[in-house]
């Protein structure tokens, strides 16, 4: 596995994960989530640089090997409505999301064992930024 890019999450956000973390039965998803959590960067939400992904934040990214673009925003698992352009934390793709900045690039595992790679080409909304600190 490659080396892991820095990651920067948020007080606000890292207590809230932390807290549903404690709910949840033991996973691989979960354990790739407190990994990530372990590693990262923790700052105050009013000092969250704006190029960074956090909780609710909408972003768009690439995979390697494909051409395509997805926008998504990341959400806690109780936010999931089914709503396509939503990825819950909770999933591979939603843990490899947080805390990277815009042109950074993860290889998460994927499904079947694949290893996927997925670069962060913009943050359309970021609660942070946008100075909304309840969601």
């Amino acid at each position: 596995m490659a080396q892991l890019p820095p990651i920067t999450v948020s007080t606000l956000d890292l207590a809230r994960l932390e807290a549903l973390l404690e709910k949840q039965p033991d996973s691989d998803a979960v354990r790739r989530l407190e990994d990530e959590l372990d590693r990262a960067n923790v700052v105050a939400p009013t000092e969250m640089p704006d190029n960074i992904v956090t909780m609710n934040s909408t972003i768009t990214f690439t995979m390697a090997g494909s051409k395509e673009t997805f926008t998504k925003t990341l959400c806690y698992p109780r936010d999931m409505d089914g709503a396509k352009e939503k990825i819950s934390v909770l999933a591979p793709i939603g843990a490899a999301l947080l805390g990277l900045a815009i042109d950074q690039s993860i290889q998460w595992p994927g499904p079947n064992g694949k290893t996927l790679q997925v670069a962060i080409t913009a943050i359309d909304y970021q609660p942070e930024r946008a100075g909304d600190y309840q969601s």
